[in-house]
């Protein structure tokens, strides 16, 4: 599995990572057929699960992941419904993170010849999201892409690339709009 964070193209059908995979998977149920109001029970599951995360958090079900261990959060997130993180190599998300529904952040990627992928052959890249950053519903993060501090990913978007930090960017493939700035402040709330 340690091969995998090399980012090096390897043969992933090893029996320990199907036992890892299964173990995760087992949890990620349990913690999905968790109704929300177990709140305790519901941050024992997640901690169990992820690397790491911060001390204020709230994950709506369903949420899933291939290893857990590879990802680490950080305080004040948010993930939406249906979260989904394959994390062969690292996911490393900051602080005040907003993730809308749907959204799918993805480190692997698989030989593209049939007779190679069907052997297993797969490579990771890490990805990075910053502080402050908004995923909108709908958002695909493939591997080895840096979101900025304080960017704003639009619904719908396939990040291909990096997104650097304050920007508003949209599309497949995603790409940058604009800065955001003061001009963006909202002045009438309520």
């Amino acid at each position: 599995m340690n091969d995998l964070h090399t980012g090096k193209w390897v043969c992933g059908f090893a029996p320990e990572i199907g036992e890892m995979l299964r173990t995760t998977e087992n949890l990620c149920f349990r913690l999905n057929a968790t109704a929300p109001d177990c709140k305790e029970e519901r941050e024992g599951l997640v901690r169990r699960i992820l690397g790491s995360i911060g001390e204020s958090f709230l994950i709506h079900s369903p949420f899933r992941c291939d290893f857990g261990k590879h990802i680490s959060i950080g305080d004040n997130f948010i993930a939406n419904f249906n979260l989904t993180i394959l994390d062969e190599g690292m996911v490393t998300i900051g602080d005040n993170v907003f993730i809308g529904p749907n959204c799918g952040i993805y480190t692997i990627t698989h030989a593209l010849l049939p007779d190679q992928r069907n052997e297993g052959v797969m490579k990771a890249a890490p990805v990075t999201i910053g502080s402050d950053v908004w995923l909108a519903a709908n958002v695909v993060v493939l591997p080895g892409v840096t979101i900025g501090d304080g960017a704003v990913i639009g619904a719908g978007s396939v990040v291909t690339h990096d997104i650097p930090s304050h920007t508003l960017a949209v599309g497949n493939p995603c790409r940058v709009l604009r800065e955001i700035t003061d001009e963006d402040r909202v002045e009438s709330i309520g």
